[in-house]
């Protein structure tokens, strides 16, 4: 019974990007395709049959800090109501359930519709970050990238392309990236206090790893 459920949920996924969207039904198959290959993945691993089990946060100091959600402040880095909010919202749906490939296949979808709205640009940059195990992609560094030629004074591709950085272990380049934001964000900006802690983070780890060589 679970799997008949499962392929309504699928089926429902579908009108609604197609519906709410207004996308293409040919533009419909990179989604469809991500959908099938996640439901084969849970048919062949799942076992909703198992208790939950609570995963621990992370201790202060990991590296999993430099991930933290953003705060209501810097969501004003997005335009979640504006033209591809679903695909974003979709989108977010699938990433917190560890969706990656429904996620990166949403969004793709969303760029053949709004193939110049630099929230979904920023936005599958995280998601085929978050597809690649955390690491900074080709694929990944050219969507940011592709957001960043688009609108070049917006401060989420360069803040997520450094904190996807600062995750995978890059934090030279998480520095440098969120040291050039920071140089050139209002000193009212939204994002700045969350921006500098974030960054004394950064080089506070570095200057121990520095030590710690020494």
């Amino acid at each position: 019974m679970i799997w008949l459920w499962l392929l309504l949920i699928c089926a429902a996924m579908l009108l609604l990007i197609g519906w709410l969207g207004g996308v293409a039904r040919t533009a419909l198959m990179p989604v469809a395709a991500a959908l099938m290959l996640g439901l084969a993945g849970y048919v062949l691993h799942g076992q909703p049959g198992l208790a939950g089990s609570p995963v621990a946060s992370a201790a202060p100091g990991d590296d999993e800090d430099f991930g933290k959600p953003l705060s209501r402040e810097n969501g004003q880095m997005a335009d979640r109501f504006g033209p591809g909010g679903n695909f974003l919202g979709m989108a977010d749906s699938f990433l917190r359930r560890g969706r990656t490939e429904m996620a990166a296949g949403t969004l793709a979808a969303g760029l053949k519709k709004y193939p110049d709205n630099v929230d979904l640009w920023v936005a599958y940059g995280n998601a085929l970050v978050a597809h690649g195990g955390g690491m900074v992609t080709p694929a990944a560094a050219l969507a940011f990238d592709e957001a960043a030629r688009r609108q070049p004074d917006h401060p989420a591709p360069i803040f997520f392309l450094g904190l996807a950085q600062a995750q995978s272990g890059d934090l030279a380049a998480a520095e440098a990236n969120w040291a050039q934001l920071l140089a050139r964000s209002p000193a009212d900006a939204p994002w700045r206090a969350d921006l500098e802690a974030r960054l004394a983070m950064v080089r506070a780890e570095r200057g121990g790893g520095d030590a710690a060589k020494r």
